[in-house]
């Protein structure tokens, strides 16, 4: 039976053999991802948001592909080291913004009327929901979420969906995870940090790879943005962020 084109899988198998490298290497238990990821997953269908119902999380997706694969337009993926002058050149021209979590941020440096054109920019934020004031503001505005599941990110989440929840409009959510096996109503489509995930899923949405452009991208040091991190361990993160943007052959 062939997957409804709403049904976000990796645009490279080896994406996933990634994620079980990554697991081993920290000692993580796949299990432990799976019991946050259904956990997940329950708790935003019985939350009653009917934004959050499951086939208007699908028709999320298609309004996703629609705005960003359908009307070709270039995309910028801002990272936690994005700085004002990179967003404000990205700015002049007609592309679109994707934020790896407390990225969005950046935002908030930018005077006003150029701050409000680069939220009316933001096609939707990547999130494992500890990246602060920047995702929080973004889902205040009603900014789509990529909302990600792993083993020890539960309490992130429930916290920000809490906040969502409150939100004046409830932003529109589409769940990910980072476990083998397929979870219906979630997706996998690669990724292991906010930033490679947010390259990730603009492939799996069907963006090519030269209508991608990474910003603020730096495995080399912990950007301004990153949230709540353990520096060592989060720069053993990045160099598994450079092999994936590497296997999708995607420069920063």
């Amino acid at each position: 039976m062939s997957r409804p084109p709403t049904d976000l899988i990796p645009s490279l198998e080896l994406l996933v053999t990634i994620q079980d490298e990554f697991r081993s290497h920290f000692g993580w238990q796949e299990s432990d991802d799976i019991s946050s990821a259904k956990n997940l997953l329950s708790t935003v269908e019985q939350s009653g948001v009917e934004q959050w119902r499951r086939p208007n999380r699908a028709a999320t997706v298609a309004n996703i592909q629609r705005r960003l694969v359908l009307r070709e337009q270039n995309v910028a993926i801002l990272g936690a080291a994005i700085d004002k002058e990179e967003l404000t050149s990205a700015l002049e021209s007609p592309t679109l913004l994707i934020a790896a979590d407390g990225a969005a941020g950046a935002i908030s440096l930018l005077p006003k009327t150029t701050a409000e054109r680069a939220w009316s920019r933001l096609a939707f934020i990547v999130s494992d929901a500890d990246g602060g004031e920047g995702t929080i503001e973004a889902v205040n505005r009603g900014k789509t979420v990529f909302l990600h599941a792993h083993g020890d990110n539960e309490n992130d989440w429930r916290d920000l969906l809490e906040i969502a929840k409150n939100a004046p409009s409830p932003p529109p959510l589409i769940l990910t995870h980072q476990t083998t096996g397929e979870i219906a109503g979630m997706h996998n489509p690669g990724g292991f940090t906010d930033g490679d995930r947010a390259a990730c899923i603009a492939t799996s949405l069907g963006i090519p790879i030269d209508r991608i452009t990474m910003l603020g991208t730096n495995t080399n040091k912990v950007g301004r943005w990153s949230g709540t991190t353990e520096k060592e361990k989060k720069l053993v993160k990045l160099q598994w962020m450079k092999t994936i943007l590497q296997a999708l052959d995607i420069h920063y």
